[in-house]
């Protein structure tokens, strides 16, 4: 019946295929049979349990897609929102709103339906239809204990609301523990999650915990099962000559072949040699360790290798794919004993380095030396001043094969680089810690002539081996690095030509060697970290595919990843592949191709989900020790470099590679604004400009172990001037400072931030509510308000949507995120000084606190961009003031649209119930009179003059003349679009 699976959906997604009850259907495919009808209903409610096909109320069937939805992974965002991620390769991303999540969490397989598209369809926003399949199913979080009732605050910020857990279902849990909670109900409106504790995992300041929150957090398995360990056990300690002459594999036992990895290494997976051929030719033998003969296909070893997809490296530990009873035994390449191998031999030209021959086999080698990065590196390196006499006579018979590797192994990267490979000379470092897991050091990583050589000689092989098995037309898995998207690449380019520097392409096709080009040209100046940084965060990042889809990165058309079996299941696969042709004489049988090619996609998404998961888990742990290395370093300067600038700080990296946040409210010596296009800040008085790359001094102010980030602060920095400006602008609102870590801008993975994902950058967080960033993909730049239920702030709505004007977003009592609930009636200072400052007057918050009172529906919306006066901590300003995106509200006007271009659904008219008027499709539940502005240009800036007390409020029909703030719906936002004339 298996067989009737794709091509029932084949069928279905077929143009002329209209939908079809099952009797249909069973008629259609001449089913025939009790039994088999019974199985083929089976297939019907298998399909539709999985979201891959729909059954309409009528009990017609229809595939998804041709029903105006889309099957996919919700990925989602700390701020609320999430995007679609289509099982479609070719669809792209669709943005969902916070209020479209329905329960939806994190990972979970949905259905969208797909609301508004852009102009052109490229960009499009969406509905959650229904929850194919729940992902998480356990949180880890820390407890919190309210006598009547408990929550957990997760740790993962992308699951936004707590986890209620009510009396009685505690298991002995007490405030201020690190607990594992399984989810028993779902967040369903209003309605927080609810879950019952599993595991109490200790206080979170005990030793050892926080590593484990992670490992938990990540669902990362610890030990192995009960059978995966008997069948590693079973593995033999030795070869005998029987099995390799039985098996036929080339006997290269007498090569000089040696390891070179670094001193910590257990797993030696791949071993190298270099000979020069009588020809003059260069030979290269790369020998991988033959994980595959002792793992087999469908083995326990093997189906708890490809659930964990890969070896994750915490900063303390190691959560290997295999047991060590293989990977360092009898998988491990150790010194002088045999080992069974998978062979690539490479012959390369002398004069011009073409590869003019290969071969791949397998193999029995015995290692002569396990060589260290460092010792071969010393050797290499060896002057008159340090002669390394010592362990130039220890390795004396292996001198001549390391300086022909180092000659082949950098022309091979000297050819690597004129084809257009893009070489990223980013400083890598590593945190040591004590016995007790404590962050003691951190010190960076070099990458010394005796890694690159190891770098060259792995990726040839990997190049050669790919290229080979492409044109057998054998199912492969190949690791595929899909070109940038022309419009980051455009963005990109014009950031470099601010410096100067022009990047060539034909038409909107930009090749990898132009860009190697320009970090060939920048490299030693003072921008080039800069540039290096911003191109880095265009490229989209590298994945395992099926089909060759050609690395962008390496400018390479053919690519795979053969050299670590024993840490990545992709390449456990490919020996497989590799074996069964290599005995198949060049080929496979038909049946076995195609079930090889059945499963082949699911392995490379599958794989490439787990590698997501490592590195975010491996990043995890070593932000977490960077923060508790700093911790006692508070009140301390450094000198760094700014690494990041975006709306709401600088992010800056000190030469330990720690980094940490200048938040814009701290810099007190001016009013700095953020050019996106050009990623600098501006000071409007002193017109001073802070870029990526610039050097600075810095202090530590705050490490939060809770969040983990740190906060710097210039050294010297003066407090600003003007009158009337309180001295403590800047310090710490609602019980802590403004906005916080957010995502920054255009990170490789599936572009998230940059242009392609939540903006510019991502804002942080504010107080217990996330006062969050301009949502950038969102609506318009609507900012997004998290965790309603711990009381989020929710922050001003950009140029797209107003947050609930009617009824707060405070779930306990309103926020305390940035500005909720407080007497910010500061108008007169404002005036004195500059309306963007961020305590300006709230404007369309229905009400001055953010609880559940009833109230006007507000305005909310800025026709100049949103200011600091409306945004929550950390969010982004769409753009400086009289540049708004839209005509003056209320004007009913045209047709009005979003960031995107989209027209705004409900939008047009003035006033309305809160769905028409000022913020399309707007949320507020209460109603009122849309905003509406008198004497405005259709920028919406004011063409009479102002004076201080003559400020507009937002959703009134005429000036206030009072200082004083009104109650519901004050006049914050309408001063941002103000034009200063007559200050001086």
């Amino acid at each position: 019946m298996a067989n009737y699976e794709q091509e029932l959906l084949d069928f279905m997604k077929e143009t002329a295929y209209k939908p079809m009850t099952y009797q249909e259907l069973e008629k259609h495919f001449g089913i025939e049979g009790a039994v088999e009808f019974k199985e083929f209903l089976k297939l019907l409610n298998k399909l539709e349990d999985e979201g891959k096909i729909i059954r309409t109320p009528n009990d017609h069937y229809g595939v998804p897609e041709r029903m105006n939805l889309l099957r996919g992974k919700l990925q989602s965002h700390a701020k609320g929102f999430g995007f679609l991620i289509p099982d479609e390769k070719d669809h792209g991303d669709v943005y969902l709103h916070a209020n479209d999540l329905k329960s939806a969490m994190n990972g979970d397989i949905i259905l969208v339906r797909v609301t508004s598209r852009s102009e052109h369809g490229g960009r499009m926003e969406g509905e959650v239809v229904r929850i194919v399949e729940r992902a998480v199913t356990q949180i880890v979080g820390t407890f919190e204990d309210h006598e009547v009732y408990a929550f957990v605050v997760p740790d993962d910020k992308r699951i936004n609301r707590d986890i209620f857990i009510p009396k009685g279902g505690y298991q002995g849990a007490v405030s201020g523990q690190k607990v594992v909670v399984k989810i028993v109900s779902y967040p369903e409106g209003r309605s927080a999650a609810e879950g019952e504790i599993v595991e109490i995992l200790g206080h979170k300041n005990d030793p050892g915990v926080d590593i484990l929150s992670i490992i938990r957090k990540h669902q990362l398995p610890e030990g192995f099962p009960d059978e995966v360990m008997a069948e590693a056990e079973a593995a033999p300690d030795s070869i005998t000559d029987e099995e390799i002459v039985q098996q036929g594999r080339r006997d290269l036992r007498g090569e000089v072949i040696v390891t070179i990895d670094g001193e910590d290494a257990k797993d030696l997976d791949d071993a190298v040699h270099v000979k020069r051929l009588e020809n003059g030719n260069y030979l290269l033998g790369v020998h991988i360790a033959d994980v595959g003969y002792y793992v087999t296909e469908n083995s326990e070893l093997d189906q708890e290798a490809y659930r964990r997809g890969c070896s994750v490296y915490l900063v303390d530990r190691v959560i290997p794919m295999l047991p060590h009873r293989l990977s360092n035994g009898i998988c491990s390449l150790n010194p002088k004993v045999d080992r069974l191998t998978l062979s690539c031999e490479m012959e390369f030209d002398a004069e011009t380095l073409k590869r003019v021959r290969h071969d791949v086999f397998t193999s029995v080698i015995r290692t002569k030396e396990r060589m260290t990065y460092t010792n071969v590196k010393k050797v290499l390196t060896a002057t008159e001043e340090e002669p390394q006499t010592e362990l130039k006579e220890r390795y004396a018979d292996l001198l001549d094969m390391f300086g022909l590797m180092e000659d082949l192994a950098m022309r091979l990267r000297s050819k690597r680089m004129k084809r257009g490979s893009i070489d990223f000379d980013f400083q890598e470092s590593k945190v040591i810690v004590d016995e007790n897991g404590k962050a003691i050091d951190i010190i960076k990583r070099e990458r010394s002539v005796a890694e690159q050589i190891i770098e060259e000689f792995m990726l040839v092989a990997n190049e050669t081996v790919a290229e080979h098995f492409h044109w057998l037309r054998v199912p492969f898995l190949y690791r595929i690095h899909e070109d940038p998207s022309q419009e980051k690449l455009l963005n990109f380019v014009q950031f470099a030509a601010n410096f100067g520097y022009a990047v060539k392409g034909k038409g909107n096709s930009i090749h990898p060697k132009a860009l190697q080009t320009l970090l060939e040209d920048i490299r030693g100046t003072k921008e080039a970290t800069v540039i290096s940084t911003v191109m880095l965060r265009s490229m989209k990042q590298a994945k395992y595919d099926a089909e060759s889809l050609g690395h962008f990165g390496l400018a390479a058309e053919f690519y795979s990843h053969f050299t670590s079996p024993i840490r990545r299941y992709p390449d456990l696969v490919i020996h497989r592949v590799i074996r069964e042709v290599l005995n198949g004489g060049g080929q496979l049988t038909e049946a076995r191709h195609e079930a090889l090619t059945a499963r082949m996609p699911d392995i490379a998404q599958h794989s490439s989900e787990r590698e997501r998961v490592a590195v975010d888990a491996e990043r995890d742990t070593e932000q977490l020790k960077k923060c508790e290395y700093m911790l006692d370093k508070v009140g301390e300067e450094f000198e760094g470099i700014i690494s990041s600038v975006t709306s709401f700080g600088m992010f800056i990296e000190l030469d330990n590679s720690v980094e940490g946040l200048i938040r814009l409210s701290d810099m007190s010596d001016d009013y700095y604004n953020f050019h996106e296009q050009h990623m600098i800040l501006v000071g409007e008085r002193t017109s001073k400009i802070y870029r990526i790359g610039d050097e600075v001094k810095i202090r530590v102010t705050r490490v939060s172990m809770t969040e983990h980030t740190i906060d710097f602060e210039l050294v010297d920095m003066k407090p600003r001037s003007g009158k009337g400006i309180p001295s403590s602008f800047g310090g710490e609102r609602g019980g802590k400072k403004r906005g916080g870590f957010g995502d920054r801008a255009g990170s490789v993975d599936r572009g998230r931030g940059g242009k392609e994902r939540g903006g510019s950058s991502e804002g942080g967080r504010g107080g217990k509510g996330d006062g969050a960033g301009a949502g950038g993909r969102g609506r318009g730049g609507a900012s997004e308000g998290n965790r309603g239920g711990r009381g989020g702030a929710a922050g001003q709505g950009g140029a797209g949507e107003s947050k609930r004007g009617g009824k707060g977003r405070g779930g306990k009592g309103g926020g305390r995120g940035y500005g909720g609930g407080e007497d910010r009636s500061v108008v007169g200072i404002v005036e004195q000084a500059n309306p963007w400052r961020i305590d300006a007057p709230d404007s369309g918050r229905g009400g001055k606190r953010r609880g559940r009172g009833d109230g006007e529906a507000g305005a909310g919306v800025n026709d100049g961009g949103n200011s600091p006066a409306g945004r929550g901590p950390g969010q982004e300003a769409d753009m400086p003031p009289g540049q708004g995106r839209e005509q003056s509200r209320g004007s009913g006007s045209g047709s009005r649209t979003d960031m995107w271009g989209l027209p705004i659904r409900g939008g047009g008219g003035p006033g309305g119930n809160g769905r028409g008027g000022a913020a399309g499709k707007r949320r507020s539940e209460g109603s009122g009179e849309a905003a509406r502005r008198k004497n405005t240009s259709p920028s919406g800036v004011f063409n009479g003059e102002r004076s201080a007390d003559a400020v507009s409020a937002e959703g009134s029909d005429a000036p206030v003349k009072s200082k004083r703030k009104k109650k519901n719906g004050g006049g914050g936002n309408a001063t941002a679009a103000f034009v200063r004339k007559n200050r001086k």
